[in-house]
């Protein structure tokens, strides 16, 4: 059985010197950690643009879906563009934006985890190409296959925010995880 503990390597072996408060993990909860955030997300994958058709799909109220949608704006993972429909009045509809497009692999994994251990359904994607199933994997810059025991979790100063973070953690002796 493969090992399913990542390394903790450099400042962050010592647990004592972490600071939670700069968690990526922690950071994307708070922007889609409600249910219904990530079943619209799923919704614009598939298709869903209009207002109506988002809180009818997730099964949600029109209140609650107006709070999450205006969220998702906020966090730029949707976009609202105007339509209008022949006759109509001008309305919006909601566009994923980069950042909510660089989500799909979060949401096709936790499909094909849910699929596998909670929920098993007869659905899975599959490569319009060729026809064959797809499924999640980690891989590292060089394409190697990873599991969690092939990782250190390392402090970096690649990117910007994470420079200050390596500064801060020297100064105060505090690691960013």
């Amino acid at each position: 059985m493969e090992s399913a503990i990542v390394r903790l390597a450099g400042p962050l072996q010592s647990r004592e010197n972490w600071d939670n408060a700069r968690c990526p993990i922690a950071g994307a909860i708070d922007v889609v950690g409600a249910r219904s955030a990530f079943l619209l997300l799923r919704e614009a994958f598939y298709g869903t643009s209009r207002f109506d058709d988002f809180a009818e799909r997730v099964g949600i109220s029109q209140p609650v879906a107006a709070a999450r949608l205006r969220e998702l704006v906020e966090d730029g993972l949707l976009a609202r563009e105007p339509y209008r429909e022949p006759g109509q009045r001008t309305r919006l509809e909601y566009r994923l934006t980069e950042k909510g497009r660089e989500f799909f692999p979060v949401l096709a994994a936790l499909m094909q985890w849910g699929n596998r251990w909670v929920r098993p359904a007869p659905l899975e994607f599959r490569h319009r190409g060729c026809g064959e199933p797809v499924h999640t994997e980690l891989r590292c810059a060089q394409g190697h296959h990873v599991a969690a025991g092939d990782l250190d979790l390392v402090v970096t100063e690649s990117q910007g925010a994470a420079s200050t973070d390596s500064q801060q953690a020297g100064e105060t002796g505090k690691a960013i995880s």
